[in-house]
């Protein structure tokens, strides 16, 4: 009841009650940060941008990230072990049906998983180092910092494999995610605070070059090349800050792109070269990385 409900006559009060409510529910009257459908709209995606940007990065700086490393490949890769008994299991199978031609493909998958499997658990044994020494760096602020954080894709394969590393560790990893059009699940190595989802691929990638100290690249498909060309063009243009870019496996990338033909096409400059290093262990990744920023006096490292 309001304050002066008592003066209306009843047919009046009845009209201002049963308008009242009516109003109340209509759909322009949900306040704007909880009407999803709103928000859902083509009207809403600045908004929803934002959002994808604010939310991370205010967890981050709550939680005194300061620095990343990003670990990127393959979602497809499999822990040796796996691969190894996958492909067991699929030889035992077309041993009972030598001439099944989806077998037969079945079996060249699973020796191809078994092939790549190294880099899953090279991933895995970089991440290992990398968030040892996170662990051990002694904060120069007078707050807790967190440097050279992994973070990922926080999918499975390669990005499974660095989260892993962490967790083996017990220091802690950032996973984001993505919404894509078949299923995607976090990893379970991923520390709970350090979940995202995003749904804008643009936010993600902000994300992931906000603080980053290094890029590391294990082979992979077009979403590895994609995170790593977009690195590339960044550090190209002095559109971000200087970091190592370390691309595990020299004869993969060479045989994917003919760096020397870019630069004999005049395409790209011969200095561009210079912007990644091949590796080839995990060790010579990180040996990489420490060189790169003691050479220029990073204070995590003094």
């Amino acid at each position: 009841m309001h304050e002066y409900d008592a003066y209306y006559n009843n047919e009046e009060l009845q009209f201002r009650q049963r308008r009242e409510n009516l109003l109340m529910d209509a759909a322009s009257y949900v306040l704007a940060f909880e009407d999803e459908k709103f928000l859902s709209s083509p009207e809403g995606r600045t908004y929803r941008m934002q959002l994808e940007a604010v939310k991370p990065e205010t967890i981050f700086r709550l939680q005194h990230i300061e620095s990343t490393i990003i670990v990127f490949g393959s979602a497809r890769f499999l822990p040796g072990d796996v691969a190894q008994n996958y492909l067991r299991a699929v030889e035992e199978q077309l041993a009972a049906n030598p001439d099944d031609q989806g077998l037969q493909r079945k079996l060249r998958d699973a020796q191809c998983r078994v092939k790549f499997s190294k880099y899953y658990d090279m991933a895995r044994e970089f991440a290992q180092i990398a968030s040892k020494f996170s662990q051990q760096a002694t904060p120069r602020s007078g707050y807790r910092r967190h440097d050279f954080i992994v973070c990922t894709g926080g999918g499975p394969g390669i990005m499974e494999a660095a989260n892993r590393g962490a967790h083996d560790v017990d220091a802690m990893s950032i996973g984001l995610n993505i919404m894509l059009p078949y299923e995607q699940k976090p990893n379970p190595y991923i520390s709970n605070e350090f979940c995202f989802q995003f749904h804008y691929f643009a936010i993600r990638k902000l994300h992931f070059m906000l603080r980053a100290k290094a890029m590391v690249a294990f082979p992979g498909g077009f979403g590895t090349f994609d995170e790593l060309f977009e690195g590339l063009t960044l550090r190209q243009t002095q559109r971000m800050q200087q970091l190592p870019i370390i691309l595990f496996s020299e004869e993969f990338w060479r045989n994917c792109i003919n760096f020397d033909y870019l630069i004999e096409s005049g395409v790209i400059s011969p200095e561009d070269i210079h912007l990644f290093t091949f590796v080839e262990t995990p060790q010579q990744a990180w040996d990489a990385i420490v060189d790169y920023h003691k050479a220029r006096n990073d204070p995590v490292f003094m």
